[in-house]
Parts: structure tokens; C-alpha cells; sequence
């Protein structure tokens, strides 16, 4: 494999794993890349894989039907991937649960630390999950800004938010407890 290639693929894994919640051992696992087509452009810094798009890297798996990514004099500066939908799981870094995401465009930007999900938008966090047209996600303040359907009126053009409640310590979720007589 190329060295271009191979730097753009773990740079490209690299900015998927969004930094505040991703399992930090992903980041040492081999990156495996499907696609049907990729296109490397050297000199405009822009890599591009279509076609059933799967990248496995640990315990990250994205699935998009185009993947773009775009680099500076730097490195990597945003990842674009568009799919219907495009999905990625990833486990969390420090507890057994994963973060989801399913949308019909994502855009990364490794300068900034975020990510924008937009188009029937939804990001899963353990039983707790946020629907909306657009979610934007900030991995340095660990800030989300959540958008219903701009114009639409109804149910389905709002933002619908789902926190499922904690367990107490030492209780567990699936047991209901008996009151004393």
C-alpha cells in the first residue's frame, strides 16, 4: 500500500475518533478500509472513497456510501462522509457503552474538534439518544447544539431528546425491588 495512502487512511481514522469519548486504544489498532473506488488527488490534498464505504479501525465502524477527506499544510482538516444514512459506532473510552451516530451527511473538522450530523440527525450515548435535522457536536467542550426542522411545523420537525434514568450504586436496572413490610 502506498505511504500516501496509508497516512491518509490513519489520519482519516484519527479525526473519526472524537476525542473526548472514543475508546484511546482504537487509535493504536490497524485501520481496515472497504470501498468500491478510491481517488487520492496529491496535489490538492483530497482523498476520496465511494461505494459501500466501511472503515474498521478497534472498536470504530463507519459505513458511508461516500467518504471525503481533505487535508492542510498541517495534516488532516475535515472528513465529510454522506451515505442514506451514514452510521459509525464506537465504544467509549473507560465504561462499557457506546457512542452512535447515524445521519445523512457527517463533517468532521480536526482543526476545530467537531462534528456536524445533519439530515435526520441521531446520536446514541448508552440508552440516551438526541434526534434532530442538525446536531453539532464540540469534543474540546464536550458541548452539543441540537436543531429541529427549520420551517416545518408538526411532531416530526422537532427535537426529541430520550435520557434514560441511572442506576442507583449497587442497584441493578434490570431488578425491581420489593418494598419492606
Amino acid at each position: 500500500m502506498p505511504i500516501v495512502l496509508k497516512l491518509l487512511i490513519l489520519s482519516l481514522t484519527a479525526a473519526l475518533s472524537l476525542p473526548a469519548l472514543a475508546e484511546k486504544a482504537d487509535r493504536e489498532k490497524p485501520v481496515q478500509l472497504e470501498a468500491d473506488n478510491v481517488t487520492l488527488d496529491d496535489i490538492k490534498k483530497i482523498s476520496v472513497f465511494e461505494g459501500n464505504v466501511l472503515l474498521v479501525q478497534g472498536t470504530l465502524v463507519l459505513r458511508a456510501d461516500r467518504v471525503e477527506a481533505r487535508q492542510n499544510g498541517e495534516g488532516l482538516q475535515t472528513v465529510v462522509a454522506r451515505g442514506n444514512p451514514v452510521s459509525f459506532r464506537q465504544k467509549r473510552d473507560g465504561v462499557d457503552e457506546y457512542i452512535e451516530g447515524f445521519a445523512s451527511q457527517m463533517e468532521y473538522d480536526n482543526v476545530q474538534s467537531t462534528l456536524h450530523l445533519s439530515g435526520n440527525a441521531r446520536l446514541r450515548k448508552g440508552g440516551d439518544e438526541i434526534r434532530g435535522s442538525r446536531i453539532t457536536y464540540d469534543a474540546k467542550t464536550e458541548f452539543y447544539k441540537v436543531v429541529g426542522q427549520e420551517g416545518a411545523v408538526g411532531p416530526g420537525s422537532r427535537v426529541r431528546v430520550i435520557i434514560r434514568p441511572r442506576p442507583k450504586d449497587g442497584q441493578d436496572q434490570n431488578k425491581t425491588q420489593t418494598p419492606k413490610p
